[in-house]
């Protein structure tokens, strides 16, 4: 055990401290990271079952009790040392454990949580939430598309979502005023300018001749011309990071959406067209996602002198594919942070929509 686990963990681990080690976390530590929902249980004993220490930490523990009951098992998430200062240069390193630490509830199926926890001075959080297993939930990743019925189901999700939090504010919605309205930091872009070059090489040959004609400044530029533009119009609470990577199915058609580290103020767009392009296969994209862009629009609940016309949200989307561009090629360019095969394949969806969708000219038309 490491002398920072003699100091702040093992056996001493107190009920709001982060277990440095998953090996630290004790059967009475866990009693009280689900007294939240489990008043009554007394946890007797607690087994690691997987983990995995990527750019988070996280482990699955199984779970059995002395008294009382609660789940059968329990997913942990914290973050890893090698990634905190580029998540905090880039403004999401506490966004998820204080997104659920405000008890905010959110309308679209998500994992729940049953402790946050916070800790500024180490730049650290710990989230204890619901093993999706146990739910039979299905996550999926881009080698797994959804089909067009379930993005339909993730779009009325997501329209719940922006709905509830119509013109979100810090007056409307205090306990969230922390939460960040997206703007083209220069944190951002730092990371994008490195690695975006380094994706383009990797995949000559692989996506749309007009895209690798780009350099890497100018993918870059063409990403912060659009998430210039979601300061404007009504804003809401975005999750921002809807990937299909962050996506989960149960009884195969309710879209549940996982992983809101990067949750944002701005324009509705960005969750909309980052979870549609990236969730679908090119073929289905290019044939449904006219209809699944209205379905989105029908499924909004706001107030009609507000209500973006169908023509509006068109436009939006059409700007949309400027963000994923820029992301999955910067992917594409790192190593570690997911697997080529995966980078790829979505940085091909938001080339060809990209090309398609003409985003350049929308961007144009959006004044940005």
């Amino acid at each position: 055990m490491s002398l920072l686990s003699k100091l702040f963990g093992g056996k001493s681990l107190k009920p709001n401290r982060i277990p440095l080690q998953w090996d630290d976390v004790t059967a009475a530590w866990m009693t009280a990271a689900i007294a939240s929902k489990h008043p009554d249980a007394k946890v007797g004993e607690v087994k690691i079952v997987t983990r995995d220490d990527g750019t988070n930490r996280r482990a699955r523990f199984a779970l059995s009790y002395a008294e009382g009951d609660g789940p059968k098992s329990v997913f942990l998430k914290a973050h890893a040392a090698s990634h905190r200062i580029v998540h905090l240069r880039n403004g999401n390193l506490f966004n998820e454990a204080r997104l659920f630490a405000s008890g905010v509830s959110l309308p679209v199926d998500h994992p729940v949580v049953y402790k946050s926890v916070i800790d500024y001075l180490r730049l650290d959080f710990l989230l204890v939430m619901e093993d999706l297993m146990e739910r039979d939930a299905d996550p999926r990743d881009a080698l797994r598309p959804l089909t067009v019925e379930q993005v339909a189901d993730g779009l009325r999700g997501l329209a719940k979502l922006h709905s509830q939090f119509w013109n979100f504010s810090n007056k409307t919605h205090p306990t969230l005023k922390w939460v960040k309205t997206w703007k083209p930091s220069a944190g951002w872009q730092t990371g994008l300018k490195k690695w975006v070059p380094r994706g383009l090489e990797r995949a000559k040959g692989q996506i749309s001749v007009p895209v690798l004609a780009l350099s890497g400044d100018e993918v870059v530029q063409i990403w912060a011309r659009y998430v210039g533009t979601l300061a404007k119009g009504a804003s809401t609470l975005l999750h921002g990071d809807a990937h299909i990577g962050n996506t989960y199915v149960m009884n195969n058609s309710v879209v549940g959406f996982l992983d809101w580290q990067v949750a944002r103020r701005g324009n509705w767009s960005q969750d909309v067209g980052y979870f549609l392009v990236s969730a679908l296969t090119e073929e289905d994209r290019r044939e449904h996602e006219k209809w699944l862009i209205e379905e989105y629009w029908r499924a909004l609940t706001v107030p009609e002198a507000q209500r973006p016309t169908a023509e509006q949200v068109w436009l939006w989307y059409r700007a949309t594919p400027a963000y994923g561009l820029a992301i999955w090629l910067s992917t594409l360019g790192t190593d570690g942070y997911q697997s080529q095969e995966i980078s790829l394949t979505l940085a091909q969806r938001f080339a060809s929509a990209f090309v398609e969708l003409d985003t350049l000219s929308a961007l144009d038309a959006l004044g940005a």
